[in-house]
């Protein structure tokens, strides 16, 4: 079952931003992982703005993926990094559905 990471994050200081962005992607994929998106091209079209300069989505094959590039020790220092220079929202999302009512999902 995939899992999705949803990272909304307001950059503070930048300073990180060029080594995240240069080194992190190698290490999401050597989990089996994938940016979907990651971007700053944000418009909010309902609810509150969420103030975020940018929002990632990544798409991990499993749950255990996910988990493992987040704890990976590599990342450690690039993790470490974000969280001290930014205002970080880490979500994860599986693959279902709900309320089971949509047929190519699996009921949630």
């Amino acid at each position: 079952m995939s899992v999705y990471l949803i990272a909304e994050v307001k950059v503070t200081d930048d300073s990180w931003v060029s080594d995240y962005v240069t080194n992190v992607h190698d290490l999401v994929e050597k989990h089996g992982g994938k940016y979907l998106s990651r971007s700053g091209n944000i418009e909010t079209l309902e609810g509150e703005d969420k103030d975020a300069t940018l929002i990632a989505i990544l798409e991990f094959p499993t749950k255990d993926a996910l988990l493992g590039f987040a704890n990976d020790p590599a990342y450690a220092p690039y993790g470490s990094a974000r969280q001290a220079g930014s205002i970080s929202n880490f979500h994860m999302i599986d693959d279902t559905d709900l309320a089971g009512t949509i047929p190519y999902l699996p009921a949630g």
